[in-house]
């Protein structure tokens, strides 16, 4: 791959650093279910989903929200956030972390359950690399 530097954002063939590791997390969960590989996919389905949840937009319920709704093909639409790399870097940190966390309060009770946990946070930081 070729890597080249731009406004603090590295992209790789016109990449940037977000698409990057959206890429190769879904790439890489292929290949997990190709594998049968069934820790790894759910490690990356989480942090793919993670990701999804932080851009979503956030929404407002109030009073009255079904007779207030609007009417019409596309009305309800909004356009989703779009996250920076530090963003993105916060989500996989929060992911790596609640994981280690958890895998230090199973250690008593069930140690194998805690090895799986601190093998997902490793598989997890392998991707912050990307968003340097």
């Amino acid at each position: 791959m070729r890597w080249a530097a731009s406004a603090s954002v590295v992209t790789v063939l016109g990449m940037t650093a977000i698409e990057t590791v959206r890429t190769r997390l879904r790439t890489d969960l292929l290949q997990a279910m190709r594998d049968r590989d069934a820790d790894r996919a759910r490690t990356l389905r989480g942090a793919l989903s993670a990701i999804d949840n932080a851009e979503a937009v956030p929404t407002e319920a109030k009073a009255g929200a079904i007779k207030q709704a609007s009417v019409g093909a596309g009305t309800t639409e909004a356009a989703r956030r779009e996250l920076t790399a530090d963003d993105i870097r916060a989500v996989l940190q929060d992911e790596i972390s609640e994981r280690r966390s958890a895998a230090t309060e199973y250690e008593a009770a069930a140690p194998d359950r805690a090895a799986r946990l601190r093998t997902e946070a490793e598989t997890l930081s392998a991707y912050l690399s990307d968003l340097v």
